[in-house]
């Protein structure tokens, strides 16, 4: 299908995008990589009279690195410029082995870190790591006043987020990440669109005594709005990796509060059963990286 007409602005500032969001009110739309914007228009659920593309703002790309291994990424930066960071490891790491497994190459060279986030789809792969490095969200509304939003407070329910109309996504900010920390992002892909049908990200801490000092875990695709386990986050801590928590861990993922998604790829008692396999191995794959 084709679109319904549409006016269209590529801005070189942020403070003239946010401008124009303010004059235009709910008849505009960002635009950033367009992958999820553009399908909507073409089937005609959303019909935006103005699209804002945010593609010539310098300052919404790029990545830099702070002390003691704490990153901000600007919103605009592509999965393939974070795949191009992998070697950096740490939180940018784990965000660089997620983005590798989304879409595909044209994909990968279009789509952004911001736009993915802000688009909030219940199967999209780059919601589980944020969620698992703690990551912040930096917003800009009209005026030039910013807030941080905490990836876990950010993520408010299927294709919602905290932004406030007139506010536009522009950094992620990744903390320093502790000595002895492994991170994994595992997932069973839909093998058509590759998005995730259940995709965990597994942040795990060892102690000099080996034990796991501290875990996080980032889920999507399992229910509309991605979280964080907290019940296998707090069987893990104190933990053998050895001794079977990691599958005592894993089978808490799948009860899990929250809307369960069921479709024609796979039903409710089906992700709550592989989100367990994933989760297991995910875990594994942290821990062992920590010991590396």
């Amino acid at each position: 299908m084709i679109p319904k007409e549409f006016n269209y602005a590529a801005p070189s500032s942020l403070d003239e995008a946010l401008a124009l969001l303010a004059q235009h009110g709910e008849e505009a739309k960002i635009l950033a990589g367009g992958h999820s914007l553009i399908p909507l228009m073409k089937l005609r659920l959303a019909e935006p009279t103005l699209l804002v593309d945010l593609g010539r703002i310098a300052a919404l790309r790029g990545i830099t690195a702070g002390a003691g291994g704490a990153v901000s990424i600007g919103a605009m930066t592509t999965y393939k410029a974070l795949t191009g960071a992998a070697a950096q490891g740490g939180g940018l790491g784990l965000l660089a082995e997620c983005a590798a497994q989304v879409g595909d190459a044209q994909v990968r060279n279009r789509g952004t870190l911001g736009g993915s986030a802000a688009h909030a789809d219940p199967a999209a792969d780059l919601p589980a790591p944020l969620l698992a490095l703690n990551a912040e969200l930096e917003v800009a509304g009209t005026g030039g006043a910013t807030r941080r939003i905490k990836a876990a407070d950010f993520f408010t329910g299927m294709l919602t987020t905290a932004l406030e109309p007139g506010e536009i996504l522009t950094h992620i900010h990744l903390p320093a990440g502790a000595a002895h920390s492994g991170a994994a992002y595992v997932k069973l892909r839909n093998k058509a669109s590759h998005y995730a049908l259940v995709g965990v990200a597994a942040v795990v801490t060892l102690g000099s005594d080996g034990k796991i000092a501290q875990a996080t875990l980032g889920v999507t695709g399992a229910t509309a709005t991605p979280f964080r386990a907290a019940a296998a986050e707090a069987a893990l801590l104190g933990g053998d990796p050895g001794n079977g928590v990691i599958d005592h861990a894993a089978s808490l993922f799948a009860g899990q509060d929250g809307d369960w998604m069921e479709d024609l790829h796979g039903s409710v008692d089906y992700r709550k059963h592989m989100v367990a396999v994933i989760a297991r191995r995910a875990i594994r794959l942290a821990v062992q990286r920590a010991r590396a």
